[in-house]
């Protein structure tokens, strides 16, 4: 029989008036790398806080390495010895490697830090999973790999029995994402427990043995063994996949470009190099950074962080600042936190990016009132009365993508933009960067991973962490890794146009033979 490390049991956990977590139930046994597929958002935070903290819970059962650590009668609020490891780390930055595995411990007395000895007692842990990492290194100096492999060797040499690695995937590189499933699998073997979140089921089905679907702050169903194969488990998200599909037939034959946009006339920047590319009109492309540096420094070029050594960005064969320029706009990560701003009013939130073609936007009505007549359509007339912070998730990515249509630039980059979205948030993303390319605007998309943007691209460009590039067109995403988001559906489509052409040309044959036209 299977020992079972962690259980929740008939949970429900209630905050503020709301029901997070309703009936909820979910085992997770030892030595097992098990899949959670949030299909929406709600009820995961408190989730994740639950694992970690005893808090109070209405209804319902916890149980933690054999034992009862929580339930409807005593929450006793006490610590789990649970690693969570995802996008805010828990590492001090100021401090070594091993000053946050050793030192930063309950139960450390040493009244002197002896570095030479916590260093020769962490070697053998990274020798023994292939990291070539400095143990005396401070953490601020640590890649986002790095650093998550570090919080994985504290959680494993403190004895955590479950980690729980929250949508990795979206942090790291590919490359990187596979030395961490190596490593995932490699400690598995030897008893530990994780727990693998992540929005795509193509990445679960590569490494977890069992996925629980988890919606509405319950766990819908667990998938095992035979229901794990990925036509099952596109069934969850049969709304999504037929949005998809009418893209890609929508999609038709490449036709004349015309002009670029925008050029990248031999741009060098850290580890970029010489980077040369052009965007056109109504075009989406993906640019995925095989490496976290090339990533850091694409991003710092565009948001004017960073300036280029060498080659510039060109509009209409003009050295042109991607930062400020009218005619360009950048989605950060996450914006419904990074680009809104909490005092000021929804209407002067919206009209941000259209105050250069209309400055009297400000002062007048007229044009406010015909905004908010022609957005409100889409929009919800209700959102114009209401204080930011009362938005819901919905309406804050509405009002950030809209406001960058109104401002109608030529182009847009959008880094990372299904980061952190659950699969609701995900499909209106989609639909808001559909919308801008439907309006002839190019969408470039900054990913480390594919994700969702593979669905929308043109093409794909890899940047490798040696400056090299490899340029991939939509008739030959069918050939990608698979792992790769949608795959499935482009290698159809592709088998359709194959079938189609079989038939054609075996078609023309017979009709020779028979001497027909």
């Amino acid at each position: 029989m299977r020992e079972e490390i962690f259980r929740m049991e008939r949970v429900t956990r209630i905050e503020r008036g709301m029901v997070r977590l309703e009936d909820f139930n979910l085992q997770v046994y030892k030595g097992e790398i098990m899949g959670l597929l949030p299909v929406n958002a709600h009820g995961m935070t408190a989730f994740l806080n639950l694992l970690q903290t005893n808090l109070p819970i209405r209804d319902g059962y916890v149980y933690y390495g054999g034992g009862l650590v929580n339930s409807w009668k005593e929450s006793g609020r006490e610590a789990n010895r649970i690693s969570i490891i995802q996008a805010q780390s828990c590492l001090v930055e100021q401090m070594t490697v091993t000053d946050n595995i050793f030192v930063l411990r309950q139960g450390y007395r040493q009244r002197m830090i002896r570095p030479g000895i916590l260093q020769s007692q962490l070697e053998p842990f990274l020798r023994d999973i292939g990291i070539d990492l400095a143990a005396d290194c401070r953490v601020e100096k640590l890649s986002v790999f790095e650093r998550v492999v570090v919080e994985l060797l504290k959680a494993v040499i403190l004895g955590y029995r479950l980690i729980v690695l929250n949508e990795i995937s979206t942090l790291i590189s590919s490359r990187e994402l596979c030395k961490l499933h190596h490593i995932m699998r490699h400690y598995a073997k030897r008893g530990f427990s994780f727990l693998y979140v992540s929005p795509h089921f193509e990445e679960l089905v590569q490494l977890c043995g069992r996925v629980a679907m988890f919606s509405h702050g319950r766990i819908q169903k667990v998938l095992r063994g035979a229901e794990m194969d990925e036509e099952c488990l596109r069934g969850y998200v049969e709304e999504y996949d037929s949005m998809v599909r009418a893209h890609l037939e929508s999609c038709g034959a490449e036709s004349e470009k015309g002009a670029p946009v925008l050029t990248v006339d031999g741009l060098t920047c850290g580890s970029l190099n010489r980077l040369n590319l052009n965007f056109y009109a109504g075009e989406c492309v993906v640019i995925q950074n095989m490496d976290n540096e090339v990533y850091k420094d694409l991003t710092g070029l565009l948001t004017g962080a960073l300036r280029a050594e060498t080659g510039c960005f060109r509009m209409e064969g003009n050295p042109v600042e991607i930062c400020g320029n009218r005619n360009a706009a950048v989605i950060l990560e996450q914006p419904t936190r990074t680009m809104l701003f909490p005092r000021m009013s929804y209407m002067d939130n919206l009209c941000m990016g259209l105050s250069w073609r209309m400055p009297g936007v400000w002062n007048s009505f007229r044009i406010q009132k015909s905004i908010r007549k022609e957005y409100g359509k889409l929009l919800g007339e209700d959102v114009f009365d209401m204080q930011l912070e009362e938005l819901d998730e919905k309406q804050k990515y509405q009002l950030v993508y809209m406001r960058v249509l109104l401002q109608k630039p030529r182009i847009v980059f959008c880094i990372q933009p299904f980061k952190g979205a659950d699969m609701s948030h995900r499909m209106l993303v989609w639909k808001l960067l559909e919308m801008m390319l439907n309006k002839k605007i190019a969408v470039v998309i900054l990913a480390l991973n594919l994700a969702d943007s593979i669905s929308l691209a043109e093409r794909l460009v890899r940047i490798g962490s040696d400056g090299s590039i490899e340029e991939i067109s939509r008739d030959h995403f069918g050939t990608l890794s698979g792992d790769a988001p949608w795959r499935y559906l482009y290698r159809e489509k592709s088998v359709k146009m194959t079938d189609g052409n079989v038939f054609r040309d075996f078609h023309k044959k017979t009709a020779e033979e028979l001497g027909r036209p």
